[in-house]
C-alpha cells in the first residue's frame, strides 16, 4: 500500500500523524518566504484613486453596463478607469456589477462547480462565484494565457514587481522552468495579483471587479488572508518546478491549490464545530490527487510530473512512459488502484465534513465529492486509461448524481443516512 503521510506544516493531524501550525503547542513560524508574500501590500498614498466624479457617473450608469461584449466576451465592466482603488466605499450599485462579473465567469469557466453551488441562497452563491473567479483568475495567470491588468504599474520594470521579483528567488532552490519572457510576465503578474488582494483586507478598494466583490465576501465571512496568500503561493511555486520527488512535496502543492480553497469554502457554508477545518483540508487533498491522476496525460505534454517520481521509480515505471507507453507497464494499473485507495482516505475525510455544515449548505461540498469520486471509479474501470480521452462525467451521470446528492443532504431524515449508506455500500444506491 502506498504511505500516507502529511507534511509537517500543514493544518492539522489527521492519520499522518503530522503536527499543526495553529496548536497552541506547536505554531509554525513563518519562514522568510512566507514573510515576504505576506507582506506585499497595496498603500492609499502610493497609488492613483478613481476620482469621485467618476465613481458618481459609474453609479448612475451601473444598471446599464454590460458585462458581456458583442462576441459574447467577458467584459470587465471598471477595464477603462486608469487608477487601481476606489479611494472610497463603492456604492451597493457597483458592488452588484462586480458580483455579476464573478457569477458569469462562473458560468463559463465551471459548470460543474457552479452547479454544485447555486442552490445556495443568494448572497453564498454570489460569494463562492467570487472565490471561484480568484481561484480562476490566478491559475489562468499562472498555467494559462490570461492577461490581468493592474492600471498605473510600469509591470515588468516595476520597482516593486522587480524587488519582490529578486528576493523570492534568492529564497527558491531552483530556478524557473520557463522561457525568461513568460517567467517575467506571469511573475510579475501574480506580484500585482497579491497587491489586488490586500485591498481586501486594507481600508482601500481595487477596481478589478473579481477583487471588489471578494472584499465584500470576506468581510461578510470572516475568510483569513492566509488561504488566499497560500494560494498565490501555489501559483508562483509552478513557475519553478514540474517535478515532485515524494508524496510530501506533492501534498504541500495539493494543500496550496487545493485545501486552501475547502477552507475558504467553509467559512461561507458555516460551521462551529472546529474540525471543519481538518476535513475540508481532506477535501482539498481528495479533489486534487484525483486531478493529478485524470491529467497525467495532459500534465506530460506540457512538461509537468505530479506523480511522485519515488514512487513510480518503486514500481518499476519511468517517467518517459507517461506519454501513454505506461498503459502497457504490467506495474500501472496496480499503481493506479493504490493511487486511488490512498486518495479515497481523504475522501473518507471529506465526507465527514458533511454533518458538520448547516444542512441548507451541504449540498454544494457533497456535490463536488461525488462528482469527484465518480472520475476517481472511472479511472480504475478503464484500468488506469487517461491518455485515450479525457475521463468525465457525461450529462446523465452529473444530473443523477446530483439529484441523488439533493434527496440524501437536503431532505433525508439524518437518522436515515446510516441506511443510505448501507445500501450505498451494496450498490444499491450512489455514493453520495
Amino acid at each position: 500500500m502506498l504511505e500516507r503521510r502529511k507534511p509537517l506544516d500543514l493544518l492539522f493531524p489527521l492519520k499522518g500523524n503530522a503536527s499543526s501550525r495553529v496548536d497552541e503547542d506547536g505554531v509554525r513560524p513563518p519562514t522568510t518566504l512566507d514573510r515576504l508574500r505576506a507582506g506585499v501590500m497595496l498603500a492609499r498614498d502610493a497609488v492613483k484613486a478613481v476620482s469621485v466624479t467618476a465613481m458618481e457617473a459609474l453609479r448612475e450608469g451601473a444598471s446599464f453596463i454590460g458585462i458581456v461584449g458583442e462576441t459574447n466576451e467577458l467584459v470587465d465592466p471598471f477595464s477603462h478607469l486608469d487608477a487601481p482603488i476606489w479611494s472610497e466605499q463603492p456604492p451597493a450599485e457597483l458592488h452588484k456589477l462586480a458580483y455579476r462579473y464573478c457569477e458569469e465567469l462562473t458560468m463559463r469557466e465551471a459548470g460543474n462547480f457552479y452547479h454544485s453551488f447555486k442552490y445556495l441562497p443568494d448572497e453564498q452563491r454570489l460569494a463562492m462565484c467570487a472565490i471561484y473567479a480568484f481561484c480562476r483568475r490566478a491559475d489562468d495567470i499562472a498555467d494559462g494565457d490570461w492577461a490581468d491588468r493592474f492600471p498605473g504599474s510600469k509591470g515588468e520594470m516595476d520597482p516593486e514587481a522587480t524587488a519582490y521579483r529578486n528576493q523570492l528567488e534568492s529564497l527558491q532552490d531552483r530556478g524557473t522552468i520557463l522561457d525568461e519572457e513568460a517567467y517575467l510576465n506571469k511573475i510579475t503578474q501574480l506580484f500585482f495579483f497579491r497587491k489586488k488582494l490586500s485591498t481586501c483586507y486594507g481600508d482601500v478598494h481595487s477596481t478589478d471587479p473579481v477583487f471588489l466583490a471578494l472584499k465584500d465576501t470576506v468581510q461578510r465571512y470572516s475568510i483569513p488572508r492566509d488561504v488566499f496568500d497560500d494560494l498565490i503561493s501555489g501559483m508562483e511555486d509552478d513557475l519553478y518546478n514540474n517535478r515532485y520527488r515524494t508524496f510530501d512535496e506533492l501534498y504541500v502543492y495539493c494543500y496550496r491549490v487545493a485545501s486552501v480553497v475547502g477552507l475558504m469554502c467553509i467559512e461561507v457554508y458555516g460551521y462551529d464545530n472546529p474540525m471543519a477545518k481538518k476535513y475540508a483540508e481532506s477535501w482539498g487533498i481528495f479533489m486534487q490527487l484525483t486531478n493529478v491522476l485524470r491529467d497525467v496525460g495532459e500534465d506530460i505534454q506540457r512538461d509537468r510530473v505530479y506523480l511522485p517520481l519515488d514512487e513510480l521509480e518503486r514500481n518499476g515505471m519511468e517517467e518517459q512512459e507517461l506519454n501513454g507507453k505506461i498503459v502497457l507497464n504490467k506495474h500501472w494499473e496496480p499503481y493506479c488502484r493504490e493511487y486511488a485507495a490512498r486518495a479515497r482516505t481523504y475522501l473518507e475525510e471529506a465526507r465527514a465534513l458533511l454533518p458538520l455544515l448547516p444542512r441548507r449548505t451541504r449540498y454544494s461540498p457533497a456535490a463536488m465529492i461525488a462528482f469527484y469520486d465518480k472520475i476517481l471509479r472511472q479511472i480504475e474501470k478503464q484500468q488506469g486509461d487517461v491518455f485515450t480521452k479525457r475521463v468525465k462525467l457525461n450529462k446523465v451521470q452529473k444530473i443523477s448524481l446530483a439529484a441523488a446528492v439533493y434527496l440524501r443532504h437536503r431532505f433525508l431524515p439524518a437518522f436515515l443516512d446510516p441506511v443510505w449508506a448501507a445500501l450505498a455500500r451494496v450498490g444499491l444506491l450512489p455514493s453520495v
